[in-house]
């Protein structure tokens, strides 16, 4: 298995490559050279096996036993679940009228992203130990990407890891879980401006090869390959649960709905629909509503500013995985996609050609021809929803401790699939008859809570490198 660039402008690397690179050379982003296609018999073998287990079976067609082998493999994957408080890693909520509810936020952060990024610190874990080598993790996050990347790499020797926050966007309980950790590996920022203007810095220290070469530079943000490679795995879950029967022919549909923030979960769906899963997807999103636009409309453009919500994680307006669509989309066309994302770079706004924005409303690899019912829903209304119709629709909590379902990401989701368990009407005809499912990304107490002041004193590059930096205009002194 080999990985290739976006952009089409890199060589294959293997997946050791794609780990330790994040961005490709040319700018794109890793995706596997070829997506296996799965046959009824191994849906059917994976159906009956927990969720730990299908991680294992999924990883394996991705990473070569020559890198790692199997029995190593499996050792780096139970050591990376062994903190999780639930016993089954990842557990489904049945709900009223056929609603599902997949909790993905029984890891130490209680984000679904604890489930990637504590696989992919053992990734690293293991690669570096062999080689005897350091690297350097750079990471922009807008609340839960952070403490997910912190906890999966603190005290490790052999990696230093450097979260840029933006100041006043996330949570408390999110800043207090980033600014809390006290290991001489952990370094932690806060600069002004939203999770989308921090990203630009980080992603110039990477254009920057000769310092990103001197200092081993790696991202475990979403363009990490082996984030997505992880999340694959909990959409097979989810089928297999929701699934009645393997038996039928075709195989009976599933509804997924994703929240969508930077499209890494989203894509990871997009590739197990590649790899055979019948599965239909949804992706909801904000006020922050940039995948919803290019979709309908065609338009992948910024609006005039990032929308502070109470669903800080999906307060984002350049989801770095909509590039991965788009390839998907384009049949792997390496130079289209390189083209159309350069002339965003530079405009931040692009028109995507009719003939793709039509074939991404009708290719089952995006998105469903229902993809209409997907509303633009301001998070004070879902808001209001914990309070009253999600509430009163679900009716039951969705574990121990979560009965009132005050996840903005979830209330979100969760209208999204009330709607369609209810077979609401498009145009005349009914909903297809699926089971719908909801992708509960982080724990309710999350949301809680909000701006907890952290001060950035000098630059990132200052900080890496270890000169000192001038301080900026209008900036507190560091203590």
């Amino acid at each position: 298995m080999e990985y290739v660039s976006t952009r089409g402008g890199a060589g294959a690397v293997d997946f050791e490559g794609a780990l330790f690179s994040g961005y490709a050379p040319d700018g794109g982003l890793f995706m596997p050279q070829r997506i296996p296609w799965l046959e009824r018999d191994t849906l059917r073998r994976w159906s009956r096996l927990p969720y730990q287990e299908l991680v294992k079976e999924l990883c394996f067609l991705f990473i070569t036993a020559e890198l790692v082998p199997r029995s190593t493999l499996n050792d780096l994957i139970d050591r990376a679940f062994s903190r999780f408080r639930h016993k089954d890693v990842v557990h489904l909520s049945r709900l009223k009228d056929g609603l599902n509810v997949l909790e993905l936020w029984h890891g130490v952060t209680y984000a679904f992203k604890d489930l990637s990024l504590s696989c992919t610190g053992q990734f690293l874990q293991y690669f570096l130990e062999k080689k005897k080598q350091h690297v350097t993790i750079l990471v922009g996050t807008s609340g839960d990407t952070g403490s997910s990347a912190i906890e999966s790499v603190r005290g490790q020797k052999n990696m230093d890891i450097f979260v840029v926050l933006p100041k006043g966007f996330c949570t408390q309980i999110q800043e207090l879980q980033m600014t809390t950790v006290i290991e001489d590996n952990i370094h932690v920022f806060a600069a002004h401006g939203n999770s989308d203007e921090i990203d630009e810095p980080i992603k110039e220290l990477f254009a920057d090869v000769d310092f990103a070469r001197k200092y081993n530079l790696m991202s475990l943000n979403s363009v990490n390959w082996s984030r997505i490679m992880v999340q694959i795995a909990h959409h097979f879950y989810a089928y297999f649960q929701c699934a009645p029967s393997l038996d039928t022919t075709p195989l009976p549909m599933v509804e997924i709905v994703v929240p969508t923030g930077g499209g890494g979960n989203i894509t990871a769906g997009c590739i197990a629909q590649k790899m055979g899963l019948p599965i239909q997807l949804v992706a909801v999103v904000n006020s922050n509503d940039i995948i919803h636009r290019t979709v309908q409309h065609g338009d992948f453009s910024l609006s005039e500013s990032v929308k502070a919500t109470l669903a800080s994680a999906m307060d984002i307006q350049e989801p770095y995985n909509m590039e991965r669509i788009l390839w998907l989309l384009l049949g792997s066309d390496g130079r289209l996609t390189k083209m159309l994302m350069e002339r965003f770079s530079v405009s931040k706004s692009l028109k995507l050609p009719e003939d793709l924005r039509r074939k991404s409303l009708r290719n089952p690899i995006l998105q469903h021809p229902y993809f209409q019912l997907l509303c633009r829903l301001p998070v004070a209304q879902a808001r209001l929803d914990t309070h009253g119709g999600v509430m009163s629709c679900a009716n039951q909590p969705v574990s121990p401790g979560a009965a009132a379902l005050r996840d903005p990401t979830l209330v979100l989701g969760l209208r999204r699939g009330h709607r369609a368990s209810h077979a609401a009407l498009l145009g005349g005809k009914p909903l297809p008859a699926v089971s719908p499912l909801c992708c509960g990304c982080s724990l309710p107490l999350l949301a809680a809570g909000w701006h907890a002041p952290v001060l950035l004193g000098s630059s990132l590059r200052s900080q890496i490198s270890g000169r000192p930096a001038p301080s900026w205009p209008g900036s507190p002194a560091p203590p």
